[in-house]
């Protein structure tokens, strides 16, 4: 009895944390993530049932008390009391805060909820554009974002090759084979939109089973926090190579050729796909399909037949699932919604903001919107993970008013954030998570004074104006505006007589004057002693003075053609100076903060290497993706170069700055005398033979693609002490 009696004192600690680790809520561990201790200092009640999502605060025995219907509302909820109650904002740049001993009392029970019950994260893109080289550290923090800004229903792509591997494989077909199919990481995205195959490859063996382990590890988690993940399924791909017939492109790419639901194969290969997709990550309420995505519309097909077939084969594999795919352009085709059941397909209405589908006015509405289909209002906000201050506040909270009114609206079922690019522009991203918890739709100026006073932790009038002018001019592109993401900085264009728009899509247009974000950059340098160390501040301080400094840049770079085309050397040596001296400011000012380091970007890479030839082969696909993403054919006529550009401290110095330099040397040669100015008629007009159009400019570029000279993360300089030197040098000069 005295043996058993000790042996059970001495098991007690084991029973008592295990009973501990089991009572446990995925809270818990969310609130021990953003600040040890902080999940005793909530209550958290989870609620069964109710006819809509919600949450709500309240206040009991000197805690807050945070209740809600899913463990998504109650982080939901979190977020919530700690912005507006707390003046606390967790965001991309600080998903870390030190929370006070004694929270703030809720003085007054609130509750908030919503009509729209799926909540989706993720476009393609974003895996490739933002995460390629996410490991699981960086990924468990984006989780946590995602649960407190209320997403239940995330794109889970990662480790979708190792399904494909996996089928090739059971099909007799060889690794070699294998790796002639599947792209590097940092061009995943495109292949499993069926645009290429290959590029960027090929994969070790190594990838494959750290991308596996860490998608189980991803889901794990999504899970325990109740989301529904979203997984890749099977709309009629196959490598390029195994079909004999005509191949189709996209950008220079060879894209994988597609099956119609006619070919025997089309059934093989879908089974084979849902069955290894279960065998590794387990079934799905939701897969996500794009059949025809940008073009790749094969001969012969019958547009609703293959909607009918995808469906039928998805339903098969599992039965109750839903087909989610994405409103893109002419996507998904009418002919193909049209024969399929309402209720089984949900649309994501892609870029809500700007081109809504959904049948109010926008350049790619439709008449009939999605018809009996259930569909979502998505912001997409950034395109190729560039760079800059940009957003549609008014159009957002218009479109997303009507949604509230229009007979149009009636298959609403939720809302997305579908960017090809995150960590950016925090301001859209939170207002948009807000919107559908608020009764009544606010105007920009009473969101903006909630979140400017939540960002910094008070309510300064200084910063509340900054972020006033900001709101009236660079995020509020209005109606008309089609521009795909950020007004792109001149500093990353090939350089040209007459330079705009860095990428070639990007529609770019003029609609702010660029002066007032450098009254914005003033205005918050005028207050920025009494914000020294908060993270929030600094971060937007030098995104706000990068945007204005390469404002300034384009209004020097016009003037310095201006200069050329008079034929005034001593202006043109003046201003082309002043232009590369503001390239070089802004590569130290953004030295200061790790977000704006392209070492960021390279050291994630190489990170995820395990041997020197893995780490090598991973730098290059990021210094590829974000310079000339493909090879000559692919930058140069596909159009693709500097898609993905990024203005990144590093890459302005070693990448852009060279470009600039040689194109201005050029033309002073010529003004000089030292190389021939080509004119026609009255007037200087560029072309073919003239020395600084005739530049290789992919012959400059690409051996910075190949090079391995490290790149460091970690910030360089004082944040507040390097924009107030550059700053205050041109506002004398």
């Amino acid at each position: 009895m005295k043996r058993i009696t000790i042996i059970l004192v001495l098991c007690l600690p084991f029973f008592m944390s295990s009973r501990l680790l089991r009572a446990a809520t995925p809270i818990d561990g969310l609130l021990e993530r953003i600040d040890k201790g902080a999940s005793k200092k909530f209550v958290i009640e989870k609620k069964k049932g109710g006819d809509l999502d919600y949450f709500e605060l309240d206040q009991r025995g000197g805690k807050p008390v945070v209740r809600g219907n899913s463990w998504v509302n109650i982080a939901t909820g979190i977020n919530w009391y700690l912005k507006h109650h707390c003046g606390i904002h967790l965001s991309w740049n600080q998903m870390q805060a030190k929370l006070p001993d004694t929270l703030p009392a809720v003085t007054r029970r609130e509750w908030h909820e919503t009509t729209l019950p799926l909540r989706y994260d993720f476009n393609y893109c974003t895996f490739s554009y933002t995460m390629a080289f996410w490991d699981w550290e960086r990924w468990q923090t984006e989780l946590d974002w995602m649960a407190l800004h209320g997403i239940n229903m995330p794109l889970a792509a990662v480790g979708h090759e190792c399904v494909w591997r996996n089928l090739l494989l059971r099909l007799g077909r060889s690794e070699e084979e294998v790796a002639q199919f599947v792209p590097g990481p940092a061009f995943l995205a495109w292949w499993e939109m069926n645009n290429l195959e290959g590029w960027g490859g090929p994969v070790p063996q190594t990838w494959y089973a750290q991308q596996e382990t860490l998608q189980k590890r991803i889901l794990q988690r999504m899970r325990e926090f109740g989301m529904k993940p979203v997984l890749p399924g099977y709309c009629g791909m196959i490598p390029s190579f195994l079909d004999e017939g005509a191949k189709q492109h996209w950008n220079g790419f060879t894209r994988p050729s597609i099956l119609l639901p006619t070919d025997k194969r089309f059934d093989q290969y879908a089974k084979l796909f849902y069955e290894e997709t279960e065998r590794l990550y387990g079934k799905a309420d939701y897969y996500s399909m794009d059949p025809f995505h940008e073009g790749s519309l094969p001969q012969g097909v019958d547009i609703g037949e293959m909607g009918r077939h995808i469906l039928s084969t998805m339903q098969q594999a599992v039965p109750g699932a839903k087909w989610v795919v994405q409103g893109w352009n002419a996507n998904p085709l009418p002919a193909m919604l049209d024969a399929l059941p309402a209720g089984e397909v949900i649309v994501l209405d892609l870029f809500s903001e700007c081109s809504p589908m959904w049948g109010i006015p926008s350049r790619f509405k439709r008449a009939n919107g999605y018809g009996a289909h259930k569909w979502m209002f998505c912001l997409l906000e950034n395109f190729g993970g560039n760079v800059g201050l940009h957003g549609r506040m008014d159009l957002l909270l218009n479109n997303f008013r009507l949604t509230r009114t229009s007979p149009m609206a009636r298959q609403l079922t939720g809302w997305g954030l579908t960017m090809e690019g995150s960590e950016n522009n925090p301001v859209m991203f939170e207002m948009m998570s807000e919107l559908p918890w608020l009764t009544d739709i606010p105007t920009k100026e009473a969101w903006l004074r909630d979140y400017v006073k939540a960002r910094y932790g008070r309510d300064d009038a200084t910063l509340q104006r900054a972020w006033q002018v900001l709101a009236e001019g660079i995020y509020n592109a209005p109606f008309g505006n089609y521009q795909q993401g950020t007004h792109e900085s001149i500093f990353c264009a090939r350089p040209g007589f007459d330079c705009f728009q860095v990428s070639s899509w990007s529609k770019m247009n003029n609609y702010y004057d660029p002066t007032t974000t450098w009254e914005a950059a003033r205005l918050m340098l005028s207050v920025a002693d009494q914000y020294r160390g908060v993270n929030n501040f600094e971060y937007d301080l030098v995104d706000i003075c990068r945007q204005a400094l390469a404002d300034r840049a384009r209004i020097v770079y016009n003037r310095t053609m201006a200069d050329f085309k008079s034929c005034d050397r001593k202006a043109f040596r003046k201003d082309s100076e002043a232009f590369l001296r503001l390239l070089l400011q802004q590569d130290s000012l953004l030295a200061t903060r790790p977000e704006f380091r392209v070492g960021r970007w390279t050291e994630q890479a190489r990170q995820l290497g395990t041997t020197p030839e893995e780490k090598d082969l991973y730098e290059w696909n990021a210094r590829v993706q974000i310079t000339t993403w493909g090879p000559r054919l692919c930058a140069d006529n596909g159009g693709l170069r500097d898609y993905a550009h990024k203005e990144w401290q590093g890459i302005l110095r070693d990448f852009y700055y060279p470009r600039w330099h040689r194109f201005l040397q050029i033309l002073q040669d010529e003004l000089e005398g030292r190389k021939p100015m080509i004119a026609v008629g009255n007037s200087y007009v560029p072309k073919k033979g003239n020395p600084a159009v005739e530049v290789d400019w992919y012959a400059m570029e690409e051996p910075w693609t190949l090079d391995h000279t490290p790149y460091s993360a970690a910030p360089e300089g004082d944040p507040i002490n390097t924009a107030k030197r550059i700053l205050e040098a041109w506002e004398r000069d």
